[in-house]
């Protein structure tokens, strides 16, 4: 299991928290994934045998939100 945070910028609701964590659980290998707007930040934990940290940004990027690298 990997654990990580991803910054992400363009939240200003709790729609949006809702959106990326949607999007984000559809992935496989997604156990727990918890965004934050005041933060800017999204929590994960995930299987990285069963999906990448690249397949994560694109799924957080496809909502309409900017991962900061």
């Amino acid at each position: 299991m990997e654990n990580t945070v991803i910054r992400v910028d363009g939240m200003s609701c709790s729609h949006c928290e809702i959106a990326i964590q949607d999007a984000v659980r559809k992935l496989p290998g997604i156990k727990k994934v918890k965004a934050n707007r005041r933060k800017k930040e999204v929590s994960l934990v995930y299987e990285a045998s069963l999906v990448t940290s690249e397949q994560i940004t694109e799924a957080i990027n496809d909502t309409g939100y900017s991962v900061i690298a």
